[in-house]
C-alpha cells in the first residue's frame, strides 16, 4: 500500500512538473520567453525614439535602458540582428523595416492603453505607465486598432505624446524643456516625460498636465517658479527638465494671471462656468460634466462646511457639494455671470 501511494505521489510530482502546458517546466519557459520579447520590444523602442529625435542609439545606450549588462544587451543586439530587426551599418545601429513596424506598433499599443487607464478607467495616474508597459507587449495590431476606434482615434496620450497611426512615421518628441523657457512669456505644456516614474509621479501630485498654459516668472539653479491654472508651482530644475513646452506668442502673461477658478469663488457671489481644465480626465472629467458643470451655465456659492471644505454649490437648481481639488479644475469669470 505504501508503495502504491508512492507511486500515486511521484506520478502526480511528475505530473506537476512535465503537463505541456501547465506545467513547471512548460510555465518556466514560457515566462522565459516572454521575458526575452520584452526585452527585444523595449530596445526596438529605445532605438526608434533616438532615430526620430536625431539621436544616436549605442548598446551602453540599450544596455542603460533595458537596465541589464552591457554583455546581456550586446548578445540581444546580436539576436535582433539574426532576426531582421536591426542591422549594423557601419558600425551604426538601425532598425530594419520589421524592427520599426514592431517599434511602432508597440509604442501605439503603449499610448493607446495609457489613453484607455486615462479616460475610461478609475485607475489612480501613477499606475498608468506600469501597467500599460506590460499591456503594450500583449496586444496584436487588430485589438490596437480595436481599442482606437472605441477611444475614437485619439491622437495624443495622456503625457502629449503623439500616438502613431498604423503606417505613420513616429512624431519627433516637440518643444523644449521648462527649464530654458524664457521670463514672462505664456507657454503651453505639450509633453510630460513619464520617466523615471519616480519624477513623473511627483508632477502628477501636484497637478501638472498637459495642455496646461503656463509662465515662468522665476528661474534659478536652485528652483522654477511659475504659473499655471490659477496657482503659483515651484520645482527644482531636475523636476521641470521633464516638462516640454511650446509657445504661445497670441497670449499674454497677464491672461494667466487674471484667470478664475470656481475653487477662489466667495460665499454671494455668481460666475459663468467657462470649462474644465485640461488636468480634468476620466471618469471625474465624465462624473463633473453629467452633474451639469458644463460651459455657459451660471453657478453660485450655497453654502460652506465649518472647516471651509467642501463647499456647496448651486448648479441649475441642485446643490452640489465639491472639494476644493475639484472645484481647482473649473474654471470660471465673474465679470460674466448671469443672476440665478
Amino acid at each position: 500500500m505504501e508503495n502504491v501511494s508512492l507511486v500515486i505521489l511521484a506520478s502526480l510530482t511528475a505530473a506537476l512538473v512535465l503537463l505541456p502546458k501547465w506545467g513547471l517546466i512548460a510555465r518556466w519557459r514560457e515566462s522565459r520567453r516572454m521575458t526575452e520579447k520584452c526585452r527585444r520590444e523595449d530596445a526596438l523602442k529605445y532605438i526608434l525614439k533616438r532615430e526620430v529625435n536625431g539621436q544616436t542609439p549605442t548598446l551602453n545606450g540599450v544596455a542603460g535602458a533595458l537596465e541589464i549588462h552591457s554583455n546581456k544587451a550586446a548578445e540581444l543586439l546580436s539576436e535582433m540582428e539574426r532576426r531582421g530587426l536591426i542591422s549594423f551599418d557601419c558600425g551604426q545601429l538601425r532598425l530594419r523595416h520589421a524592427g520599426r513596424e514592431l517599434a511602432l506598433h508597440v509604442i501605439r499599443a503603449h499610448r493607446l492603453w495609457e489613453s484607455y487607464l486615462a479616460d475610461q478607467t478609475g485607475v489612480e495616474e501613477a499606475k498608468w505607465h506600469h501597467l500599460a508597459e506590460r499591456k503594450e507587449h500583449l496586444m496584436t495590431p487588430d485589438e490596437a486598432e480595436e481599442l482606437s476606434a472605441r477611444l475614437g482615434h485619439p491622437v495624443r496620450d495622456p503625457h502629449g505624446d503623439a500616438i502613431p497611426t498604423v503606417g505613420e512615421e513616429l512624431a519627433a518628441d516637440a518643444g523644449q524643456s521648462l527649464n530654458s523657457a524664457p521670463l514672462n512669456a505664456v507657454m503651453q505644456i505639450e509633453h510630460i516625460e513619464d520617466e523615471p516614474e519616480t519624477v513623473y509621479a511627483q508632477l502628477s501630485a501636484v497637478g501638472i498636465r498637459p495642455g496646461m498654459r503656463v509662465c515662468v516668472f522665476e528661474k534659478s539653479p536652485e528652483r522654477i517658479r511659475f504659473w499655471a491654472d490659477g496657482q503659483e508651482h515651484v520645482l527644482a530644475p531636475i523636476l521641470a527638465h521633464n516638462i516640454s513646452v511650446i509657445p504661445l506668442p497670441e497670449s499674454a502673461g497677464q491672461d494667466l494671471f487674471d484667470e478664475e477658478f470656481l475653487a477662489g469663488l466667495k460665499p454671494g457671489q455668481n460666475a459663468r462656468i467657462l470649462g474644465l481644465t485640461t488636468a480634468c480626465r476620466g471618469a471625474e472629467r465624465r462624473r463633473l460634466l453629467d452633474l451639469g458643470f458644463v460651459p455657459g451655465t451660471s453657478i453660485e456659492v450655497e453654502m460652506v462646511s465649518p472647516g471651509g471644505d467642501p463647499t456647496a454649490y448651486r448648479v441649475r437648481g441642485t446643490l452640489i457639494a465639491l472639494r476644493r481639488e475639484q472645484a481647482r479644475l473649473i474654471r470660471i469669470s465673474t465679470s460674466e455671470a448671469q443672476p440665478l
